[in-house]
């Protein structure tokens, strides 16, 4: 395969996928008389010297291009609100978010603030606010930095409350992105340890989204691609990274977003409270807590697993034996194996089970899960 040959994916919106893919930006906002983008990115993203040249580059063509930076680790309502004034200010008629899952939320939020102008939390999709959401959303484009969320894809953002750090999903179909620059060049000068959680992120988006319960086979034939994927390049991408396994990385981490359309489960509800209660990253959260939360899926899904196995490079009906490959991969990544790594102690189990009961994401696990699940997994993880 090819991946300097920049090729376009309509599904589930434009997708131009390729290195240097970048290089278009300029050309389409013009083409679509776009003179005013915001780009929207992390404060880290924004002192690499590729976002300088992106910026760099559209400012030569003559556009106007104001940035806004400032969110933090777990993106907080105040950080989507101080974002829409400055759109407002800006007279900006364009949303670029360039970055990862926090840049991509921010920007998606930040695009639904815009004109709709009740309180943030009101169009929470948990309570039915998406009814809300009525008013037209500006021109919104994603440029992924990382291999991970696959938010480029999305439809939702995930927002913290300022104080109590409770999660809220924004959603609405209208807030998909209208194209995607998909770059694995983008990608190259990513950090290990960013790679590597990063890329387990997106390999829980997979996992998750096959294991979910409901019948989607498109779904799951996506999420089972994206496995083999991510498992055939996450070490090389992560150790020694090239064009190729980055490129698959980038593909696989898109692909998990598609896939969880069907839904996630009790990985990500463990890990949510990491990230509310210790400021977690994310992708590291998941990754600890994969091997842990796969293991409470096992008895009753051989199946499913036997499947994943298969996918990850193991002989039919292997599917006992992925918990085991979860743990060495995270080994051979230089992740923690133990929560006991991120800083999680015994007194934090109570709060985290709480918080992880309360989470959005497991009532679409295969089985259910009770606060008492929850205690015992994290004492197993500790």
């Amino acid at each position: 395969m090819d991946f300097n040959e920049i090729r376009q994916y309509n599904f589930p919106t434009i997708v131009r996928f390729g290195a240097g893919v970048i290089n278009e930006l300029g050309d389409y906002l013009r083409n679509n008389d776009l003179t005013r983008p915001l780009i929207v990115t992390d404060p880290n993203v924004a002192e690499l010297d590729f976002f300088k040249r992106i910026v760099s580059d559209l400012e030569k063509s003559g556009l106007f291009v104001p940035i806004y930076s400032e969110m933090h680790k777990n993106p907080v309502k105040s950080d989507v609100e101080n974002g829409a004034t400055y759109f407002r200010n800006e007279n900006c008629d364009a949303i670029i978010g360039i970055g990862g899952g926090v840049a991509m939320d921010v920007a998606r939020a930040i695009a639904l603030a815009v004109n709709n102008r009740k309180d943030l939390f009101v169009y929470d999709d948990l309570i039915g606010g998406d009814k809300y959401i009525t008013e037209p959303i500006p021109h919104f484009i994603t440029v992924p930095t990382t291999s991970g969320t696959g938010s480029e894809v999305g439809r939702s953002a995930i927002i913290s409350e300022n104080e109590s750090k409770r999660k809220r999903i924004l959603f609405h179909p209208t807030l998909l992105a209208k194209i995607v620059f998909a770059d694995p060049l983008l990608t190259m000068d990513l950090p290990s340890f960013i790679t590597a959680a990063t890329g387990m992120d997106a390999l829980t988006h997979n996992m998750e989204a096959y294991m979910a319960k409901g019948y989607h086979p498109m779904c799951d034939g996506i999420a089972l691609e994206g496995i083999k994927m991510i498992s055939d390049s996450i070490e090389t991408a992560t150790l020694k990274p090239d064009l190729a396994s980055r490129s698959k990385m980038l593909l696989a981490s898109l692909m998990g977003a598609v896939a969880f359309q069907k839904g996630l489960g009790v990985v990500h509800s463990l890990a949510h409270p990491l990230s509310s209660v210790l400021d977690t990253h994310h992708g590291l959260a998941n990754a600890v807590n994969l091997p842990y939360g796969m293991e409470f899926n096992y008895e009753g899904f051989e199946d499913r697993f036997d499947q994943m196995g298969l996918a990850m490079g193991l002989d039919p009906n292997s599917g006992a034996k992925v918990i085991d490959k979860l743990f060495e991969l995270n080994d051979r990544l230089e992740l923690p194996k133990q929560l006991g790594g991120l800083g999680v102690e015994e007194g934090h189990l109570e709060e985290l089970s709480e918080l992880a009961e309360a989470d959005f994401c497991h009532p679409n696990n295969p089985k259910p899960v009770s606060k008492l699940d929850f205690l015992n997994i994290y004492k197993r993880a500790l």
